[in-house]
This record gives C-alpha cells, structure tokens and sequence, in this order.
C-alpha cells in the first residue's frame, strides 16, 4: 500500500488517502460526500477506466468501527 500516485485523477486538488496499485485498489476516508457528488461519480468512473476499485469509509466508521473498517480492506484486497 503506498500513497497517492500522480497519475490518477484528483478532486478540487484532494488525494486518495492510499493506493494498491497491485490490486488496483483505491481508499478513501471521508466516504460519503464524494461518492454522492457528481463530482466524485465522475471521478469514480474515471478511475474505473483505468481499471481501479475504489472502496470508502465514513470517517465516523474509522473513528467508532476501526476494526470494522480495517475487515472490510481486508476483504477488499482479497477479491
């Protein structure tokens, strides 16, 4: 898992909080807001294109379910 890459698109100048790129594997931790915004469809769809998954948490999540969101990357990079 590493940090951001250059090549992938941002919003509004934000990052993704970590990348797989070897499982083609996008997080993001505020969840919510940019997976209702067309903005974020758009930026979804986008990263999609170039053959990511993109998995998001609630920060409310990370704070009060950690354990809950640490299963559910697991999970994720499992697939």
């Amino acid at each position: 898992m590493t940090g951001p890459h250059p090549s992938l698109p941002r919003s509004r100048g934000r990052v993704r909080e970590g990348v797989c790129r070897k499982r083609r594997l996008i997080i993001e931790l505020d969840g919510g807001q940019n997976a209702e915004s067309l903005e974020g469809r758009h930026r979804d769809c986008a990263l999609r294109a170039l053959g990511y998954r993109v998995i998001r948490s609630w920060n409310t999540d990370v704070i009060e379910n950690l354990d809950g969101v640490l299963q559910n990357l697991l999970s994720e990079l499992d697939k």
